[in-house]
């Protein structure tokens, strides 16, 4: 949660230093761009907060050893690289792919690792489908912000793609989401009951689709960014509530 923190707040300055938050952006307010805080202070909490991660990481270090060193020590750098550094990520197109990994692969992967020292399948099936329901919530931010963010030169894979391609890509991630549980109980011997998952998953997501697949401005996409995050929480406690109730 802290690692998050500190990328929303490297976001919020580094964005902004770029151009790329200006007045004419739609969405949440960005304290740098609103000058509620100075470039400088929002700088200094995201240094605070990741120190706050690094100690906190300390201790699952000591209980998860090396892997979970390499993860968090990367996590913290990609923190920053996502939209800071001579390479931002979220420039080249590449969030959408850092959003899925981190989010997903690697918090489910890494998560089960502190607890069993193990890994089996079952933790990157079920990270894929948190990873893509995640990258969703990229996907909606992103369309919002294509024209501000092609005008900036920030070439979000949105951007890249365009309506079409983008609306595509958060439609696949959604079913990709709802999908997953079914994989799960084919493949992997799930219980009946994570299909619960995947469906309010798809429940929770029929607003934000149509929102995405009708929308004419980007301010019509403001209720789908919420709307889809918080399908990602649904989806997730069901999902650990099932398999943890059925033994799996």
């Amino acid at each position: 949660m802290l690692i998050q923190v500190a990328t929303n707040l490297a976001n919020d300055y580094y964005d902004f230093m770029r151009g790329t938050d200006t007045s004419e952006r739609v969405g949440p307010v960005r304290v740098t761009q609103a000058g509620l805080l100075s470039p400088s202070a929002v700088m200094r909490g995201m240094i605070t907060v990741m120190a706050t991660a690094a100690a906190v990481g300390l201790y699952l270090v000591a209980v998860g050893g090396w892997p979970i060193l390499v993860v968090g020590v990367v996590s913290l750098l990609l923190a920053v690289a996502y939209t800071g550094g001579p390479y931002p990520l979220a420039y080249h197109g590449l969030g959408d792919v850092f959003v899925f990994v981190f989010f997903g692969l690697v918090a489910v992967a890494g998560t089960y690792w502190v607890q069993s020292r193990s890994l089996v399948p079952d933790v990157f099936v079920a990270g894929a489908g948190v990873g893509a329901l995640s990258t969703a919530i990229l996907v909606v931010n992103n369309l919002r912000d294509s024209e501000t963010d092609q005008r900036a030169g920030k070439r979000t894979l949105a951007v890249r793609l365009g309506r079409t391609g983008g609306v595509t890509e958060y439609t696949l991630l959604v079913a990709l989401g709802v999908l997953t549980p079914g994989v799960g109980i084919v493949a992997l011997g799930w219980p009946l009951v994570t299909g619960v998952a995947g469906l309010a998953a798809a429940a929770t997501c029929r607003r934000p689709l149509l929102a995405v697949w009708h929308h004419r401005s980007p301010h019509e996409l403001l209720a789908a960014l919420g709307q889809t995050a918080r399908g990602v929480a649904v989806y997730g406690g069901l999902l650990a509530a099932a398999l943890a109730w059925g033994g799996a």
